[in-house]
């Protein structure tokens, strides 16, 4: 998977569209942007990248090292031993702060986070395929977990794993 590949499936999940706005690739209530977006990447998964985890920063379209390291296998234990989790070269996690929300929607916006993420793990969807890419969100993993693997704050939570990489043909 080359970083070409990669910052474009970041961009098509929270990129900006409209700079002098802000307005970003999925819709969010009131302009809240309650989504955060991670890239776990494994050792020699994506081309020009060492293994590590990162945060995708929408308004410069970079990434930001936040640790150095292959967590692959400690992402998929957490997301129940899911093997494609491990195999991937690049694990997105699609995080959120449902307070950045909620402050101005109530219990309401928790469900508009969702929606959001949603929305976000569909752009990588649509991306992917246009990339020959293969994709897959996954639910089902221990929240705890990823957002220790992650070191993300008590205030953001994990909604989604999605692994990514070069489809094989047969």
């Amino acid at each position: 998977m080359t970083t070409d590949q990669l910052m474009q499936l970041l961009w098509a999940a929270q990129g900006i569209t409209k700079p002098e706005y802000g307005f970003r690739t999925a819709p969010s209530a009131g302009g809240t942007y309650p989504l955060e977006v991670y890239v776990v990447a494994k050792s020699s998964g994506v081309v020009g990248l060492e293994a590590g985890i990162y945060r995708y920063e929408p308004r410069d379209h970079t990434l930001i090292k936040i640790i150095d390291g292959d967590f692959s296998r400690q992402l998929m234990a957490a997301a129940l031993d899911q093997e494609w989790v491990g195999a991937a070269p690049a694990n997105l996690v699609i995080t959120a702060v449902f307070e950045r929300t909620t402050a101005k929607y109530g219990e309401r916006g928790v469900r508009y986070v969702w929606q959001e993420a949603g929305h976000a793990a569909q752009n990588v969807y649509l991306q992917a395929v246009a990339l020959g890419l293969g994709n897959v969100v996954i639910g089902a993993f221990h929240d705890n977990e990823v957002q220790m693997i992650l070191q993300l704050s008590d205030f953001e939570k994990p909604m989604c794993v999605m692994p990514v990489g070069v489809l094989k043909t047969s």
